[in-house]
């Protein structure tokens, strides 16, 4: 009966959920992808190797020394990237802590005399923070806005999206951040940071920016994909590492949760990038300390110690905690689905009016967090401070403009305080490790957090998703920790026991929020004992985590899922459909007409071809003297571009050339570049000459495409997806599977966006590296 009743529950529950919007009912293109509002589209990287002839020779002339000599400048790229990611986020927290210290300091001092000038200082400095942030996304680097970590994903899945890891992305991240976090916003850096991150490992990758003639020669050693990829993991490690203090906690989270492909080498450095990345930032907070800049001495980067806290806890303390994963499972699954309804309202219809419609959409959420983080704790009276330890170090009430707790706003006698001021007049670092403090039993009131929890959790979902850097960790954190100290403060009523600190249930809420939003286990995990120097609570923190994202995972899927999906960026889920071990390769695929090319093509062939559609693969048939029609490869367009735009292999004879040929072209002339779209056919001007003459493409097309059955169910090619490169694949020799086309993902089959069944079809043709 009881299984019974909570199933109906569970139904119920996920009839009124599937309700609210969870995709873009916005213009689809070929697979079901939503498209730009720019109009550009999503491509495939090219993560496999071609081992055309020209590869092979290339190969043949590279000796052990160049090999060793790759593998020291992979190893210096990892340390010029931890430098460069640590360097970044210093620059970042001593820019926000200065910006909120001068603000918070200038306020108290005038809010002393007249409560309006006060006020309006507080509102004029948040404002011209937060345009100047708003500004600087929307008119220089749009692609700069929100967290970025769904972009990076896609892109370490196998997705090129136009933009995310150029130079002005990297400024405009930056810059953006600042203004959005420092002007007060309830959002993080923490996410930009990642994004940061990625976007340096990508500069670096590439030899710089020559756009802004921000480059150098000597850098543009790795010009393949998967390298770029491999720089661009390390890069997100590096921003975690950064953001959190949190070397192996970086690690995990992009083993965790970006990156699909992994192997000991890049694990190796990945992990060197993240120790370097801490080397630096401690170093930084060590030469701040003697107070060389500014306010960032008592503020600046994630740490919350709470090594002195609890330091046991009983086993009656394990329902509570339960609880708090229940709770964290619920508040997460429905932020998600919030912050979806929004951001699919505001891309349909506001964002759609002009940059100038976002302007004063975040000027207008700046106002409005201004007014309640500054009215609202006028609301609450007064609280006369406690008796504190004065070996502590607490000090009741805080001095004016300082950190700690215990903030005395706007009270008439000195010896109160405010305690919503405390969480709410606050950077949002110092709200989190009031709320995390030891010893502070009855700081905050019940009335007080509940306040706080209804109005930052409203000013969290109506934030997410305007036009500004923004980041989720520690807004969930500050939402988490919130109702976390509530159920601290029953259970420290209820069971009467001295040694119960509500600063360890505000942690444990924080982890619960984070991983029924975020849905990440072991990296968060890692990543929250890390922050907080107490290896005791591990046991504690995973029980909260796997609770909270089993909960959150009944309802909905992750925050960075439900976002890319909502801006069309097309990533596999983790576990194949049911419907898919019934439907088989064959069925998936559809029947449409493939556009093949034979071994000896004619020019004008090719070029019109190309103009008429956008497919970026192209399979190359050939004919035995049987007759029967025989695959030998795959043909990529940039490859033909290159030989249209040379004009060096054609031939006037129609036949092929016996053997390999003479190869014209250098390897590296085939490579992409990583910040522009490359040639294109309108770029390639052919005489009449030039087009009765003809190419042989079997020196340059990929010889060994892979090849599953038609028979094959859908789950086990997803399977072959997870476990190998994808460039292309051939079912037998009689169907050629449409996919082979289009690895830019166009034009294929359209997908039911309500049934999803074909889903993973669409991503045969993503790139992994079968090393």
């Amino acid at each position: 009966m009881l299984s019974n009743h909570l199933q109906n529950g569970m139904e119920t529950a996920r009839l009124v959920w599937s309700r609210l919007p969870n995709t873009e009912d916005g213009e689809f293109d070929a697979v079901g992808i939503s498209k730009k509002s720019d109009g550009s589209s999503v491509e495939s990287l090219d993560y496999e190797v071609i081992e055309n002839y020209a590869y092979r020779e290339e190969q043949a002339q590279r000796g052990k020394v160049y090999f060793v000599y790759q593998v020291a400048v992979k190893w210096f790229f990892a340390l010029l990237i931890g430098i460069g990611t640590g360097l970044a986020a210093v620059f970042i927290n001593i820019s926000v802590e200065n910006f909120a210290g001068w603000k918070f300091q200038l306020t108290f001092n005038i809010i002393q005399k007249s409560y309006f000038a006060g006020f309006l200082i507080y509102v004029l400095f948040n404002l011209a923070l937060v345009l100047s942030s708003v500004y600087i996304v929307t008119n220089f680097a749009p692609a700069a806005a929100g967290s970025g970590i769904p972009e990076i994903k896609g892109y370490l899945n196998g997705v090129d999206i136009h933009g995310i890891l150029f130079f002005r992305t990297l400024i405009g991240k930056i810059f953006g951040s600042i203004g959005s976090v420092g002007g007060g916003l309830a959002l993080g850096k923490e996410g930009p940071l990642v994004h940061t991150g990625a976007c340096i490992a990508s500069l670096l990758g590439q030899g710089g920016s020559t756009k802004y003639h921000v480059s150098s020669r000597w850098l543009q050693v790795f010009k393949s994909d998967r390298d770029r990829r491999d720089l661009v993991t390390c890069g997100c490690a590096a921003g975690v590492a950064a953001a959190f203090r949190a070397p192996v906690g970086g690690v995990l989270f992009a083993l965790e949760e970006v990156t699909s492909w992994w192997r000991s080498q890049l694990m190796w450095r990945v992990f060197f990038t993240s120790a370097i990345v801490a080397v630096v930032v401690r170093t930084a907070m060590g030469w701040c300390k003697s107070g060389k800049c500014g306010h960032f001495g008592a503020g600046g980067f994630i740490i919350w110690d709470i090594s002195g806290a609890q330091e046991d806890y009983s086993f009656q303390e394990l329902l509570p905690m339960a609880v708090i994963g229940v709770i964290g499972g619920l508040l997460g699954a429905l932020f998600n689905q919030l912050t979806l309804y929004i951001t699919h309202w505001r891309r349909n219809y506001l964002h759609k009016k002009g940059n100038r419609v976002k302007i004063i959409e975040a000027c207008l959420i700046s106002l409005l967090t201004s007014v309640i983080s500054f009215g609202v704790p006028l609301l609450r009276k007064c609280t006369p401070c406690p008796e504190t330890d004065p070996s502590s170090g607490i000090q009741c009430p805080r001095s004016p403009g300082m950190y700690g707790n215990y903030v005395e706003f706007y009270c008439g006698r000195k010896t109160e305080y405010n305690d919503l001021a405390t969480i709410f007049f606050n950077t949002q670092d110092d709200a989190i490790r009031n709320l995390f403090s030891a010893k502070t039993i009855h700081e905050y009131s019940a009335q007080s957090l509940l306040t706080f929890l209804v109005m930052f959790y409203t000013l969290a979902v109506i934030t997410f998703g305007s036009a500004v850097p923004a980041g989720q960790f520690v807004p969930g954190i500050m939402i988490g920790s919130t109702y976390g100290r509530l159920v601290g403060m029953f259970v420290v009523n209820f069971y009467k026991k001295l040694n119960i600190e509500e600063g360890t249930y505000a942690l444990l809420g924080a982890a619960s929020f984070l991983g029924g939003s975020m849905r990440m286990t072991v990296s968060l995990c890692v990543i929250m004992v890390e922050i907080t120097n107490n290896l005791k609570l591990l046991p504690l923190i995973m029980l909260v985590l796997l609770i909270s994202k089993a909960v959150g995972d009944a309802f909905n899927e992750g925050l960075y899922e439900e976002q890319a999906r909502l801006r069309g960026i097309p990533l596999l889920e983790s576990r194949p459909k049911y419907r898919m071990r019934k439907m088989t390769a064959k069925e998936g695929c559809g029947s449409q007409k493939v556009i093949s090319l034979p071994r000896v093509v004619k020019v004008s062939d090719v070029a019109s071809i190309l103009r008429s559609n956008k497919h970026n693969g192209f399979p190359v048939i050939d004919h035995t003297r049987n007759g029967e029609t025989l695959v030998i490869g795959l043909m990529l367009r940039s490859h033909l571009l290159v030989l249209l735009h040379s004009k060096v292999d054609f031939q006037h004879s129609p036949l092929a050339c016996e053997g390999s040929g003479i190869i014209r072209h250098n390897f590296n002339e085939f490579v992409k570049p990583a910040t522009s779209r490359g040639l294109s056919i309108d770029d390639i001007h052919l005489s009449s000459d030039d087009l009765e003459m003809y190419i042989d493409l079997a020196p340059f097309l990929n010889p060994s495409p892979y090849v599953v059955p038609e028979d094959m169910s859908l789950t086990k090619v997803k399977t072959i997806i997870e476990s190998s490169v994808i460039e292309s694949i051939l079912i037998n020799q009689r169907i050629l599977i449409r996919l082979l086309q289009q690895r830019d993902l166009l034009q294929m089959i359209r997908l039911n966006p309500e049934q999803n069944i074909q889903f993973w079809i669409t991503f045969l043709q993503r790139f992994r590296d079968c090393q």
